[in-house]
């Protein structure tokens, strides 16, 4: 068996240890094997990062061809929250020891800004480069020659991580950082598809279309039709509305569940973070001049295509229906983590928000907004399965309330925990800045650049759409990446 920079792969499908029930050399030489951390997304290159810092041996697999390659998607939109909470600390001490410029605190970055300035140069570190593996997507994660029934010796087996290229990755622990981007909620408001929903899928955009620039034309001219009342849909309609500000002949509809937006339009003034805060002000601006149509009580229930168009139908618990007739839509309805990878780990999961069971009640978007949710760690992100942590996005299941910032302490705890220091692992510590409603924003120009608000799972990951030059004085917004 290959030891290919520090970690074991076995080529194949096969291996003759899993059919044993005797200890193998592969569970005497466990501290050997790597933490495997899946997805180098901002909390990924964070586990990396303090995972380097303490001298431990790591792998990072990243699906996508990038870094960031869900922030990829979200480009054009920037954040509600400045540098300052966009940047783990650890990542900041690696990049320090190579000459790195760091951007500034108070700015508010686009998505293709935190690749461009923060996350490749952060995987392109030495001591981060030589251990990434892109294009390397996980299918499935077990423990060597154990199932999920097994129990006996199971916790001296090593993490098998089988790869999309027919490869498996041995590990000693797995940190999963995959995210949720992949894997968005559906129409339907009782969380099963829509009738018709499939056969209306070419009319359906979901979070974050680049409205004010490369889709543009999807849009100029047509009825929109915006589902959901989170960052990613108030994103959404801000852009649609400076479209129809433009063109008169654009309409734009926006649908939500609640009987009233008034948490959409977060806390304005109120807000610590500005940009969030003006996002949310802006929104209820354009609802009140009428540039965007609200309707309030949609619990969206099927979808009729026309050829060019589709018609949504409401249904409430009593029956009573709405219909919406537009040209496309936007699915902005969040997102649901895919534990798909783990089927065969024995992992203890929330029943409704589908993250671990004990960080739930800290999580609870009934209960909590983003900068409310307490600090937490390795404790809370345990699961039965020995050394396997979920982080970041994934870790909050379909809460909404999550903030990078949130996911780079995660992942210093866990690696404390990982490293066997558990007095760190237990210190944890977080300073948010309060977020009032933590369900959409918008934040403020920067020079010629704007953007709008998002709700992506992930950090503090504020996202605004880049608007074109004759806007230059209008706000944009954030996103909890």
């Amino acid at each position: 068996m290959p030891d290919t920079g520090g970690t074991f792969v076995i080529s194949g499908c096969c291996n003759s240890a899993a059919a044993s029930d005797e200890p193998s050399a592969l569970e005497s030489s466990l501290d050997q094997l790597p933490v495997v951390v899946i997805g180098a997304g901002p909390v990924g290159l964070a586990a990396a990062a303090h995972l380097a810092e303490r001298g431990m041996n790591y792998l990072l697999l990243e699906a996508g061809a990038q870094v960031g390659a869900s922030i990829a998607q979200w480009g054009h939109v920037r954040t509600f929250s400045p540098w300052r909470y966009n940047i783990d600390p650890a990542a900041r001490r690696l990049l320090d020891t190579r000459g790195w410029s760091s951007p500034d605190s108070d700015w508010l970055p686009t998505g293709a800004e935190i690749i461009e300035h923060y996350l490749s140069p952060l995987a392109a570190h030495p001591a981060i480069a030589p251990r990434l593996r892109l294009g390397t997507k996980v299918t499935d994660i077990s423990r060597v020659g154990h199932d999920r029934v097994r129990t006996a010796g199971r916790e001296l087996s090593p993490f098998v991580v089988r790869l999309a290229g027919g490869d498996e990755v041995l590990g000693r622990a797995i940190i999963d950082a995959t995210g949720t981007w992949h894997s968005p909620n559906v129409l339907g408001a009782s969380g099963l598809p829509a009738y018709g929903e499939a056969e209306a899928s070419e009319l359906i955009d979901h979070a974050l279309p680049d409205v004010l620039g490369a889709d543009r034309d999807h849009y100029v001219g047509r009825h929109t039709l915006v589902i959901g009342a989170g960052h990613s849909a108030a994103t959404t309609l801000l852009a649609l509305g400076r479209l129809a500000e433009q063109f008169p002949h654009t309409q734009v509809t926006w649908a939500i569940r609640a009987g009233s937006a008034a948490r959409s339009y977060g806390g304005g003034a109120k807000d610590a973070l500005p940009a969030r805060g003006q996002l949310g002000t802006r929104l209820e601006e354009l609802v009140r001049s009428g540039v965007i149509a609200l309707r309030t009580g949609f619990f969206t229930h099927s979808l009729i295509r026309d050829t060019d168009s589709v018609a949504v139908i409401g249904r409430d618990l009593s029956g009573a229906e709405q219909k919406i007739i537009a040209d496309r839509i936007v699915a902005a309805t969040g997102y649901r983590p895919d534990h798909s990878i783990t089927t065969e780990l024995r992992l203890d999961l929330d029943p409704i928000l589908g993250g671990p069971r004990a960080l739930a009640p800290l999580i609870d978007p009934n209960v909590h907004s983003c900068g409310t949710v307490p600090a937490h760690g390795a404790a809370e992100l345990a699961h039965p399965e020995p050394d396997h942590y979920t982080v970041g996005v994934k870790s909050y299941g379909r809460a909404p309330t999550f903030l990078m910032a949130t996911g780079y302490e995660q992942v210093r705890s866990v690696v404390a925990a990982l490293d066997g220091d558990w007095q760190a692992a237990r210190e944890v510590q977080l300073e948010l800045p309060d977020t009032g409603v933590c369900s959409s924003d918008l934040a403020e120009a920067q020079e010629s650049r704007v953007g709008l608000a998002t709700g992506i799972s992930g950090g503090l990951l504020g996202t605004p759409l880049a608007m074109a030059d004759s806007e230059a004085a209008d706000p944009d917004g954030c996103s909890c990446g």
